[in-house]
């Protein structure tokens, strides 16, 4: 998948929900995740300091985001399987919320792991 600037700019300035909504279908269509690395996944942090790991529905949206405490980041896929069985059960063991498409100006949704893996298996549901 390739997602032009316009794209980019277009989805960054949806509202919350409705970013959530196009990370929901089009990683469920294209069966990846994108974070950020180096020497480890990039994280932040919600207003009351719980810690958010941040992921986008494209390599192109992370890249936008790999600026500020992020800059030296480099985009790297998760695999849908591997996050619906890996990841998502270790950041809620952890107490780590994910951040659905998180912008260059660190505005991103954070819904519970229960609420996001529930979305992803609706929208499974479709396919």
């Amino acid at each position: 998948m390739k997602v032009s600037p316009s794209q980019i700019e277009e989805i960054f300035a949806l509202p919350g929900i409705k970013r959530f909504e196009h990370f929901i279908k089009v990683i469920v269509g294209w069966e990846e995740i994108w974070g950020l690395y180096q020497e480890g996944w990039a994280l932040a942090a919600a207003d009351e300091g719980t810690p958010v790991f941040p992921l986008w529905p494209a390599k192109e949206y992370a890249q936008v985001c790999a600026v500020n405490e992020w800059a030296g980041y480099e985009p790297r896929s998760i695999g849908l399987v591997e996050f619906m069985e890996v990841l998502l059960p270790k950041l809620k063991l952890d107490g780590v919320l994910p951040g659905v498409l998180f912008t260059p100006a660190g505005k991103g949704v954070t819904p519970s792991v229960d609420d996001l893996r529930l979305a992803v298996e609706a929208e499974l549901q479709n396919y």
